[in-house]
């Protein structure tokens, strides 16, 4: 039966993870992609899960391991029947239907909150339901739970990498839900029949609250050391500076893997696999464990420690990697699509064929070395917490569900600490070293329990202390300040590279003599002087427009589209909306201390206004329509670029212009293009560029140079360096034109929210 149930238990982990990266994204479009919103969809599912873990461990002990079963297969069923519906609920009525609403942060938590508490409940629920099931004696509790705890996080490993390599490409958001559905449904199918098979059993026997609790046992080997309550805020903690470094890392590695669309699973996947290996491994050394208390102490100490060493050992030595070394330094993030096709030749082609090696070393070998060590950490202190507060068979399951609610705590407490707060105050490397500090206590714990048993004098308590405190500041001092730790993850040398970090994100600008580059968590976003693509998308359409006074630019990089709509001094209002905020800080230091007359005439101009946050939302929530709406040229392979290049975002675009208004869009796909034209009944496309309107499209080229000669528009781009009459030439050399008699049927592959091809395609590119 452990064998079947535990297996149940891996497909059920699948499920959850796979609901979770889909409804995330779906979740993301009403919400925002910003990381305050972000924060709330994690804290939010978090909540339910913590509600869950509460709840069904009450139940569990109150019933009989078959009913436990029981209810354990209903749970699933009932994830079952919400997945199948989670798509209309999250997209079709909370963003199509309450998307416009401009809701405040603490209400927009209640509803995310609310939408997701009927699945994460019921997900919260199933380990103590399942534990409670399969525990007949106390002394095995530990590796019971345990080897559930483990099995079930590996599956959730698991779908967090096969969701985010196969499922979504191949199937999309929608389509990998029901995948999720299908799982919960077999292992409710194979759960019930077993429930049926096993033998009745009387629940076990109620302990009314004015009885005496249940004996703990005062041995030194298995002691509980501390009331139960104490045991759970120190487990709370450990969830608090788990999620914490959860979150350093993903911004840590994002920044050295360039991060794109399959960047966030592969972490995730990473980060729970150590996690389930080591509850797994922990199942097995728990029995065997004469301290447990102590042992549970030291490995919540040692992760935060490990995860410090190796990261600082990484950037002392990673310029002796030359390949990575390069990768670092790199404006491009590595094509995937190009690393997978080459991977199956290795794998399934000739056998000389090449293997990938850097897309292995970047995407698998550099996050597994730097998470992978701290989370076997993690997970193997789970089973010994169970031995040490597992001593009554009547209370397995409330003590399983109050540790997994204490955890779930935490870990919304350092999600939102971390992500709100202590990214914005001390950013990356500071947040690292408080992470330290506090795992400190941890090491402080077991220096006093190891004393009170082996009842040392104070002399020798001391002088425990001290060796503890002199590992810890080494540890400290050793590791690298905030410009250090940018500087090695971007290969660049300190005295030319310009940062700005806070809870959105990482902006460096790289300067050179004659240039500089800007990188956005370190992907390469544009570059200084200006001239390129990023000065078409802006100047085209606000030349093209006969009289616009108002534009909206989603997107700031190096400041580019701005300034190239500036040019037109018939604008009155110029707004950017950019997710970093820190990007216009690193900008104005740039501007500082770099000398380029674009950038100032960008910092100096009133007409501008800089908002942070997520383009799209304030889109559709900030009620002004615009004569100008451009989203800055974005990378289709990055993560959330879909967001910005649907059939859906488009129709927003539209219906967020004036009368006569202009979207433009890079064109960078097929499918993008495909999608604008869908929209727009008017388009006139240039090399890389759509320009769409409800309204026909005047390209007279006699009003255009009128434009260009009024107001000192050439001399204000001459100044930034840019021949604008030239590149107007280029661009509208031979304009491509789609009016209301195009037929859009043939337009068929497009992206849509729920289906972000471009963003997850891993088809294999043409030749």
């Amino acid at each position: 039966m452990t064998l079947l149930a535990s297996s149940a238990f891996f497909l059920s982990g699948f499920a959850a993870l796979l609901y979770q990266v889909s409804w995330q994204r779906m979740l993301v479009i009403f919400s925002g992609a910003d990381v305050y919103s972000a924060t709330l969809i994690v804290a939010a599912f978090m909540g339910g899960l913590g509600v869950g873990n509460l709840a069904g461990g009450h139940v569990a002990d109150r019933t009989s391991a078959r009913m436990s079963l029981v209810l354990f297969a209903s749970a699933e069923l009932a994830i079952a029947v919400f997945g199948l519906f989670s798509a209309s609920l999250y997209y079709d009525f909370l963003y199509q239907q309450l998307g416009h609403f401009d809701i405040a942060p603490p209400v927009m938590g209640g509803v995310l909150f609310i939408s997701l508490l009927w699945p994460t409940f019921f997900m919260g629920a199933s380990l103590p339901l399942l534990a409670r099931t399969l525990t007949q004696r106390v002394d095995r509790a530990a590796s019971v739970i345990g080897v559930l705890y483990g099995v079930n996080t590996l599956g959730a490993a698991a779908g967090a990498v096969l969701s985010t390599w196969w499922l979504l490409p191949h199937l999309g958001l929608e389509g990998s839900v029901r995948v999720g559905a299908l799982l919960n449904t077999i292992c409710a199918a194979v759960l019930f029949p077993l429930a049926v098979a096993l033998k009745r059993a009387p629940p076990p026997p109620q302990v009314r609250e004015h009885e005496a609790a249940p004996t703990w046992s005062t041995d030194a080997t298995n002691g509980p050391a501390f009331g139960f309550w104490v045991w759970a805020g120190i487990f709370g903690l450990s969830g608090m500076l788990a999620l914490s470094l959860e979150i350093v890392w993903f911004r840590l590695l994002g920044v050295m893997m360039k991060s794109t669309a399959f960047t966030f699973g592969t972490l995730l996947a990473l980060y729970l696999a150590g996690i389930g290996l080591g509850a797994l491994a922990g199942s097995f050394m728990a029995p065997r464990v004469r301290r447990p208390a102590i042992a549970f102490l030291s490995l919540q100490a040692a992760a935060a420690v490990c995860a410090c060493v190796l990261l600082t050992i990484f950037l002392r030595r990673v310029d002796n990697i030359p390949q990575v070394w390069a990768y670092l330094a790199s404006y491009e993030p590595m094509s995937v699509r190009e690393q997978i096709a080459q991977l199956q030749g290795a794998l399934f082609g000739a056998p000389a064929a090449p293997t990938p090696a850097m897309f292995l070393t970047m995407y698998f070998g550099v996050p597994a070395a730097l998470v992978v060590p701290s989370t076997l950490l993690m997970g193997c202190s789970f089973p010994m917490l169970q031995r040490v507060v597992q001593t009554d068979l009547r209370h397995v399951g409330r003590r399983v569900g109050a540790l997994l609610l204490a955890n779930v705590v935490g870990s919304m407490v350092g999600t939102a600490v971390t992500g709100w707060l202590l990214l914005d105050l001390l950013g990356t490397a500071g947040t690292l070293r408080l992470i330290a500090v506090a795992s400190g206590l941890f090491a402080v714990l077991a220096v006093v329990l190891i004393g009170r048993e082996a009842h040392w004098t104070a002399r020798r308590a001391q002088a425990a202390a001290g060796a503890s405190l002199v590992v810890y500041a080494a540890v400290l001092l050793g590791m690298p300040d905030t410009r250090t730790l940018w500087t090695r993850l971007h290969a660049a040398s300190p005295d030319r590279v310009i940062f700005g970090e806070d809870g959105s994100g990482v902006s460096v600008v790289k300067t050179q003599p004659t240039n500089a580059v800007v990188f956005v968590n370190g992907v390469g976003q544009s570059e200084i002087p200006y001239g390129g693509v990023h000065t078409a998308l802006g100047a085209l359409p606000a030349f093209i427009h006969p009289a616009p006074k108002a534009a909206a630019i989603i997107g700031l990089g190096s400041g580019d589209t701005v300034h190239a709509v500036g040019g037109r001094r018939d604008l009155e209002t110029i707004t950017c909306v950019e997710i970093i905020k820190s990007q216009i800080v690193t900008l104005r230091a740039l501007g500082a201390a770099w000398p380029y007359e674009g950038l100032k005439h960008l910092l100096a101009d009133s007409r501008v206004q800089h908002l942070a946050g997520d383009g799209r939302i304030h889109l559709m929530r900030g009620g002004a329509r615009y004569d100008i709406i451009e989203a800055d040229a974005l990378r289709p392979s990055s993560a959330y670029s879909g967001n910005l290049y649907s059939e859906a975002y488009f129709m927003l675009v539209r219906d967020s212009l004036k009368a006569n208004g202009l979207a433009a869009t890079w064109a960078p796909t097929v499918r993008v293009h495909s999608a604008f034209v869908r929209v727009f009944p008017y388009v006139v496309s240039v090399p890389g560029i759509l320009i769409g309107s409800r309204s026909p499209i005047d390209l007279d080229r006699n009003a255009i140079a009128a434009r260009l000669a009024a107001s000192g528009a050439r001399e204000y781009y001459a100044a930034a360096g840019i021949d604008i009459e030239r590149m107007f030439a280029q661009y509208l050399r031979e304009p491509a034109r789609y009016g209301p008699g195009f037929s859009r049927e043939s337009l068929g592959d497009f992206n849509t929210d729920l289906f972000p091809r471009d963003e997850f395609d891993l088809s294999p590119p043409a030749k």
